[in-house]
């Protein structure tokens, strides 16, 4: 394995699980800014508030986002496999 193909290898798992992380953690966010944007409304501010909503809101994403996930990294492996890249 030369020095260059490790570089690839590095980026493309850097890359995936950033596109893996992406739409939980944009979920998360959202939520997120909808609380903190009634809390400034309300004029509640309980930081609390916002982590319950962030987690059920992030764990129903995971579970809605799990086939196209567990796609992408069987894809992926299959990708490093078939191609020897790890020999």
């Amino acid at each position: 394995m030369t020095i260059g193909t490790a570089m690839d290898l590095t980026n493309e798992a850097l890359m995936l699980a950033l596109i893996l992380a992406a739409p939980i953690m944009i979920i998360g966010m959202l939520v997120g800014l909808i609380i903190s944007i009634g809390q400034a409304v309300t004029q509640l501010h309980e930081q609390t508030l916002t982590f319950v909503p962030k987690i059920v809101a992030m764990g129903v994403a995971t579970a809605f986002f799990i086939p196209w996930l567990t796609t992408r990294l069987i894809e992926y492996t299959v990708k490093l496999w078939g191609n020897g890249a790890l020999m």
